[in-house]
């Protein structure tokens, strides 16, 4: 059976009482929203008429604050094999500032699934862009990377800065405010300014990935020169070009 995996992290950092009389690390945007995705999400999937072909998977794993470790295991005991797995999408926080022209990838080149990814934006009208702190190395701290680094063609997406209401330089502002003030700390609660049009405007793009991928026949694969290919290869017995000997 061929299936297409979701994730969320509904885990966050506990209590500290040393902080202050607020010490509920509450994880709201952080990742109480991405949870939030992956119900509506599922949701979406069991509303349809006709259900896909593929298995859809929705996974809430726990952990991924002390390291992955809810995916980890996932990924070393899955229900279904590997090489049965089409592709991960995973979304650790949701757009909670607006709706935007753009959505960032994290991994942006990566994988083909850039590709199923921006024929669904190019449908609506968007654009991909890639991260716009890579240097942070988000790609290596979020639940896709233990799929990823197993083979998995993995999509991470996070907002994008190009917001229709408020400008790029708005946008960058907000996410840098957020980093500073309120992530991993006490903070980051709900609040009802939040504008949700963006996170439904990005689910909508994420849904069209999921229902591409699990009613047709593609198998998306990493991109010629990523580390991750030739596991998937070996992984699917693709033939792999041998490498070029050094002169």
């Amino acid at each position: 059976e061929e299936l297409v995996i979701y994730t969320a992290h509904w885990d966050h950092l506990g209590t500290d009482s040393s902080v202050g009389p607020d010490s509920i690390y509450n994880g709201a945007l952080d990742n109480a929203s991405g949870t939030s995705g992956l119900v509506e999400m599922a949701g979406a999937f069991a509303a349809l008429r006709k259900a896909p072909a593929r298995s859809v998977l929705f996974m809430a794993v726990a952990a991924e604050e002390q390291g992955l470790l809810g995916t980890a295991h996932y990924a070393s005991h899955p229900v279904y094999p590997l090489d049965a797995t089409v592709a991960t999408v995973n979304m650790d926080g949701l757009n909670i500032w607006g709706p935007t022209s753009d959505l960032t990838v994290v991994g942006y080149g990566m994988s083909e699934l850039d590709d199923v990814l921006r024929v669904a934006a190019e449908g609506v009208g968007r654009t991909l862009a890639p991260d716009p702190e890579p240097e942070k190395g988000s790609y290596f701290r979020s639940d896709h990377f233990e799929f990823a680094k197993r083979g998995v063609p993995s999509l991470y997406p996070d907002a994008g800065v190009q917001d229709l209401e408020h400008g790029e330089e708005w946008a960058r502002e907000r996410r840098e405010e957020y980093t500073r003030d309120h992530y991993h700390k006490p903070s980051d609660e709900y609040d009802p300014s939040w504008n949700l049009e963006g996170a439904v405007q990005d689910l909508r793009l994420l849904f069209a990935v999921g229902h591409a991928l699990s009613t047709g026949d593609l198998w998306p694969n990493w991109r010629e020169g990523t580390e991750f290919k030739a596991l998937r290869d070996e992984m699917m017995g693709y033939e792999t070009a041998p490498a070029a000997e050094a002169e």
